[in-house]
């Protein structure tokens, strides 16, 4: 698998300064996490020890503990003036964060110059330790899902796969069996990061329910949804505070997102119906039964997918922390995604040319004032230069 070129050197960068540090590397399954860091640990000179917590027994209290003082005793061995300590999956550790910032603090008062490297698949769990205890001793790294132009340039995908077969690059030597393909991305993907990421790290009451609103989501991926309809479409609901946690709880995975409409007020844009819309586009193809060439020869269908081709872009694009990601409704009109940087407000609109709906750029340019506006399809910038952008370029 290729390296992710801008963390592999962002990662190698931060670790070569002389400060000590908590580089926290946080993002969903099958994303290249692991492997970058292995990749990395060959190419750098720092000696280091480099362990798994995916095993690990529930209330083993010293896991860490005994792995650190083994970092500490190799760094005198070795006689080194720095040491890298690697902890893959820390999310599944009880305490993870506290043991984490005893070793951590006693190493600064001692002056022990060991550094550490986390890793975790689960953005939630790892955000809310680092913020309970952590807070000022870390720096976070979220790796989200490919970009196209990293699987074409690893996996030679054009644009139409990409839009088919999203970002995911473990799979990708299975796109010409799609059976296989889609075993994958249900039983190696979908499946672990529900019941192993979610399900074993937070409590949800409804396991099911988390379930089916991710496979509602999954169908309406890419249209605004009220919480009202969601709940007529699931079975044993609950209410909208359960599907509100739930929607948190997939995006922290990296599954599925409810964007929040904008309206310049933060009360009301919590209070809003969210916009679902994928991470990346393999979730809704591993549903569909008509297969990516059947797909592609319906227009009306493929647009679809070219559109969540779009929203799967700006969205990984905003977890990266990039700007802020909303859409915009009022009545008829309606702005697929504002994207907000600062006080910076763009406005993009997008037309795959098959669907029929009533611009909503002119409407809320009397609401909101627009840095820039940008239609994507067959009347603007195609959707194919679209994904190939800099979004951030778009704020100059």
């Amino acid at each position: 698998m290729e390296i992710r070129r801008l963390y592999y050197e962002k990662l190698l960068t931060r670790i070569k300064e002389p400060r000590r540090f908590i580089q926290v590397i946080a993002g969903p399954r099958q994303v290249g996490k692991t492997t970058t860091v292995r990749q990395l640990l060959q190419e750098m000179d720092l000696p280091y020890k480099n362990v798994i917590a995916d095993n690990v027994a529930s209330g083993n209290d010293v896991w860490i503990d005994q792995h650190w003082e083994a970092a500490r005793q190799e760094l005198i061995l070795q006689q080194a003036s720095a040491y890298l300590l690697v902890i893959d999956e820390i999310q599944k550790i009880d305490n993870w964060s506290e043991v984490v910032k005893k070793n951590w603090d006693a190493d600064t008062a001692a002056g022990v110059p060991i550094k550490l490297l986390l890793l975790g698949s689960s953005r939630l769990m790892l955000q809310q330790g680092l913020s309970e205890s952590l807070a000022g001793r870390f720096e976070l790294v979220p790796m989200l899902h490919w970009s196209f132009a990293e699987m074409q340039e690893a996996f030679d995908f054009s644009e139409e796969q990409y839009a088919w077969f999203g970002g995911y690059p473990g799979a990708a030597d299975l796109v010409h069996d799609e059976k296989r393909w889609k075993d994958y991305i249900l039983n190696s993907i979908i499946e672990p990061s529900i019941s192993k990421d979610i399900l074993m790290l937070t409590r949800v009451d409804k396991p099911a329910l988390l379930k089916q609103t991710f496979e509602l989501g999954c169908i309406y991926s890419g249209q605004q949804l009220s919480f009202n309809k969601m709940i007529g479409q699931l079975q044993d609901a609950g209410n909208t505070t359960t599907l509100a946690h739930y929607l948190t709880l997939l995006s922290s995975a990296g599954l599925l997102a409810g964007l929040q409409k904008y309206s310049g007020a933060v009360v009301h844009t919590r209070n809003s119906s969210p916009k679902l819309q994928v991470y990346n586009n393999a979730l809704i193809s591993a549903y569909n039964g008509d297969g990516f060439a059947a797909t592609k020869s319906n227009p009306a269908l493929w647009g679809r997918w070219v559109e969540n081709t779009i929203g799967q872009h700006l969205l990984n694009h905003s977890a990266m922390g990039d700007f802020d990601l909303y859409y915009w409704r009022h009545a008829n009109h309606e702005i697929d995604f504002i994207l907000k940087k600062g006080s910076k407000l763009i406005a993009i609109e997008v037309k795959s040319g098959h669907t029929l709906r009533k611009t909503g750029i002119s409407a809320g340019a009397k609401e909101f004032s627009f840095y820039k506006t940008l239609l994507v399809g067959i009347e603007g910038l195609h959707w194919k230069d679209f994904i190939k952008i800099n979004l951030l370029r778009l704020f100059d």
